[in-house]
This record gives structure tokens, C-alpha cells and sequence, in this order.
């Protein structure tokens, strides 16, 4: 362990204001919402975005599911409903 490392960050951080070897540290001519912003765009471009085909599959198969478990939680209310009808009449 380094001084930097502390019991509470994870493997491969270092600690709240230190910075690693060869990163460059945010100016401080930049704003907080400069360097935020900066870093979020700098994350999305990052991104594997998914082809149409796969966007399209998916989102069926979500659809697919909700409306599976939405008939199922049906089925079990209705049969909970006419239980409770049957034994409280």
C-alpha cells in the first residue's frame, strides 16, 4: 500500500485529492461545471452505442416481459379476488 491508498478506496484509485502520476489535474482556470461537463462527454463518446437491430430486439423483448408479468400478477389477483369471494361470502 501507498501513503495515497486508504482502507476506504477501491483498488486502483487513489485517495480524494490526490492525483495519479501523469494525470493532469483539473486547471484551475476551470469551473466545476466546465470540468463536469468536459468529463461527461469525454465518458459518452466512450460509449458502444447499439445498432438499430439490437435497440429494436431488446426493446421488444422488455415490451415482451412487462406484458408477460402485467398478465401473470393478473392472473394471480383474480384468482386471490375469487378465493377471497368464495371463503368470505
Amino acid at each position: 500500500m501507498t501513503s495515497t491508498d486508504t482502507a476506504d478506496t477501491a483498488p486502483g484509485t487513489t485517495a480524494p485529492g490526490s492525483t495519479e502520476p501523469g494525470s493532469d489535474p483539473v486547471s484551475p482556470s476551470e469551473t466545476p461545471k466546465a470540468g463536469f461537463v468536459a468529463t461527461s462527454l469525454e465518458e459518452l463518446r466512450k460509449v458502444v452505442w447499439p445498432s438499430r437491430q439490437q435497440l429494436f430486439s431488446e426493446s421488444l423483448a422488455v415490451i415482451l416481459m412487462v406484458t408477460l408479468s402485467a398478465f401473470a400478477i393478473a392472473a394471480v389477483d383474480r384468482f386471490y379476488s375469487w378465493a377471497n369471494s368464495q371463503v368470505f361470502r
